[in-house]
């Protein structure tokens, strides 16, 4: 699966959530997330840009692997597989077990909103600010839906340049990956 993505900096959530109300939609869901990244034994991702990520949120725990990022128009895409996983306590074991190292946490609360098949978040990031994503999942090319994306970010009066970095980066304060 092909995760296609824009983000950018929200500085009026409030303004936000009654510009997208405009349009129609309504809010999703919100939920609390904890995610826990790791590093391998054998290779840096950081120098990689790729991310495992295990999630902890209302849904249950989530195994994530994302690939190195790509840019897709103003998007960027990434390839990520999920794995649901019954402990996240047993996961983190083996993963430290097997020589993995945990390098950084990042904590969120995450208003979701559905507009066709992308889904938008907006993301009060601990330590870093507000911040509004919309994502499409593709199995083709990320052509089509960096368009749709822009477009809907057009819609809904997102301004400001996208941002390529991912939350883990910022945090870790290292450059976006152009």
């Amino acid at each position: 699966m092909l995760e296609v993505e824009a983000k950018f900096a929200v500085r009026d959530p409030a303004g936000f959530r009654a510009r997208i109300r405009q349009q129609g939609v309504g809010l999703a869901g919100r939920r609390q997330e904890r995610d826990v990244y790791y590093n391998a034994p054998h290779r840096d991702y950081g120098e990689t840009d790729e991310a495992l990520r295990v999630r902890y949120d209302d849904t249950g725990v989530t195994l994530t692997y994302k690939g190195p990022k790509i840019r897709v128009g103003s998007a960027k895409a990434r390839e990520e597989f999920n794995l649901k996983v019954a402990s996240g306590e047993t996961l983190e074991a083996i993963l430290s077990r097997a020589g993995f190292l945990r390098s950084a946490e990042v904590t969120k609360v995450r208003e979701f909103y559905d507009i066709g098949d992308a889904t938008i978040t907006l993301d009060d990031i601990e330590g870093l600010g507000t911040f509004v994503e919309i994502e499409i999942l593709t199995e083709e090319g990320g052509e089509d839906a960096a368009r749709r994306i822009g477009a809907i970010a057009d819609e809904l009066g997102v301004d400001g340049p996208p941002i390529y970095t991912s939350y883990l980066e910022m945090l870790l304060g290292k450059s976006p990956h152009d």
